[in-house]
């Protein structure tokens, strides 16, 4: 998630908080960095932080921005390789 995206997740985690459970996940920052883009754009929902990358390749993720959806019991429902689209996640949770 960059600059530009961040104030419509945390918009879109806000409205439908009842529904989806948003987690962001940093890889490519510092962690200090991570914390204050999480302060700058007041970012509500969770952050997870994983310098390593291992998380990236357990996920099959190679680029940044990429969104993934799970079911509540882990399965995979769709993955965007850039910016997720908004109704198609509310089309998909149904």
């Amino acid at each position: 998630m960059c600059n530009r995206e961040a104030p419509d997740v945390e918009q879109f985690a806000r409205q439908h908080a009842d529904a989806v459970t948003v987690v962001g996940l940093g890889t490519q920052d510092s962690f200090e960095e991570a914390e204050q883009f999480r302060a700058r754009h007041g970012i509500t929902f969770s952050l997870l932080w994983d310098e390593s990358f291992e998380s990236w390749q357990q996920l099959g993720v190679s680029s940044q921005p990429n969104a993934l959806l799970y079911a509540a019991d882990g399965t995979e429902l769709q993955r965007w390789s850039g910016m997720y689209d908004e109704g198609e996640v509310l089309d998909l949770i149904g």
